[in-house]
């Protein structure tokens, strides 16, 4: 177990209060500058994202080149992916909804990846049906945020492998097994499932390049947890003649228990919002959120409190938000004491319900659609 400074993040466990700096030294990334912030805010018309503008997103691989690229006419593409375990919780909204919006500025395509296949050999106790199932459950969740119907394509490995494994043969030979075993740790008993899945979730990094028969860069927005497959992907992209993708990561959004990071499972049932969470059950976590309040209204009123381990804050920070102007109002009076736990609770959960109710009903929407973005063919023989 780690130590009260020690923290974990794999693809496959998150554990600790994170040091995000020292992450990003531990992974080999690069911080997200004031001048890339600058430049990404011209390029999108004058604005910028809240996950961006307020550090939600800190790290990146290679931005500043795959805008070199754009600016000089070079389209991308944007890849994501979520791997089903049960429902959406809002702290899966984060990637997606950058991407979201940098679809919406850009005018560019997105592929959503989702790894039915990679939660059944990591997840023993989901059986195939439930996977598949969640699967679809959560791909109306995100296609729900409102991404482009004629610009969005969908990867549903179980559904999509005759699509997928034509090229995941190729990035498959060129990992080696020392690779994955040091990057992820597997032991002796891991599945074999496991060991090739990283060749398949490289293969939408590539696909626009095989589809167009050029070169076509490639821009992932993912928790930072993820960076590790992706380490993979950009070793063998080059080989196989195609460029290596760029990355954006995201910070983990905490629990509302205050202990490690929102998840789907392993964490205590309040530990997260989920997206089809009843009302009740949303005012019930929410009241009962983790803060960074101080043990009495005098001492908080005197001594203020600290936004920064605060789970509500973090809710605050991602989307709840609506202006720059109201995230620097809640911040200024939690810190000075002004504005109590409380209040910030009462006033979060006036804008957590109606965000609830229009998501489920743009879900409703999206289901006549999200089967025709599934890919089932590879667009040409390899």
């Amino acid at each position: 177990m780690p130590g009260p400074e020690e923290f974990v993040v794999t693809p496959y466990e998150v554990r600790g209060r994170i040091d995000y700096d020292k992450l990003r030294e531990q992974f080999g990334t690069q911080a997200i500058t004031a001048e890339l912030l600058a430049r990404l805010r011209r390029l999108a018309g004058g604005e910028l994202s809240p996950l961006l503008a307020r550090g939600i997103y800190y790290s990146h691989r290679d931005l500043g080149a795959l805008l070199d690229g754009f600016e000089h006419g070079r389209p991308f593409f944007l890849y994501s992916g979520r791997g089903p375990s049960g429902p959406l919780h809002t702290s899966h909204l984060v990637q997606f909804e950058l991407c979201r919006w940098i679809q919406e500025r850009f005018r560019v395509p997105m592929y959503i990846q989702i790894t039915d296949d990679e939660k059944f050999w990591a997840r023993s106790g989901l059986s195939r049906e439930e996977i598949a199932r969640w699967g679809l459950e959560n791909l109306y969740d995100i296609l729900a945020l409102g991404f482009d119907p004629k610009r969005t394509h969908v990867f549903f490995d179980s559904r999509s492998i005759a699509a997928l494994y034509p090229l995941a043969i190729r990035v498959a030979r060129k990992i080696p097994y020392s690779t994955v075993k040091a990057v992820f740790g597997f032991e002796p008993s891991t599945n074999i499932g496991l060991v090739f899945y990283t060749a398949l979730q490289s293969v939408p990094c590539f696909w626009p390049s095989w589809a167009e028969g050029k070169e076509v860069p490639c821009l992932i927005p993912c928790g930072v947890d993820q960076d590790p497959h992706f380490r993979v992907t950009r070793d063998v992209a080059e080989g196989l003649g195609y460029p290596k993708p760029a990355l954006l990561h995201s910070q983990m959004i905490p629990a509302l228990t205050g202990d490690g990071a929102m998840s789907t499972t392993g964490s205590p049932a309040d530990a997260a919002l989920f997206l089809d969470d009843p009302p009740a059950v949303v005012e019930r976590k929410v009241r009962n959120a983790f803060t960074g309040g101080r043990a009495t209204v005098e001492e908080q009123r005197r001594l203020g409190a600290t936004p920064e381990i605060c789970s509500i804050w973090a809710l605050w920070r991602t989307r709840f938000a609506e202006s720059e102007a109201k995230f620097q109002e809640v911040t200024a009076g939690c810190r000075s004491g002004s504005l109590l736990c409380g209040e910030c609770k009462a006033s979060l959960l006036e804008r957590i319900r109606p965000f609830l109710r229009t998501h489920a009903e743009a879900r409703e929407r999206t289901k006549a659609w999200a089967e025709s973005t599934i890919v089932t063919e590879a667009p040409r023989p390899l």
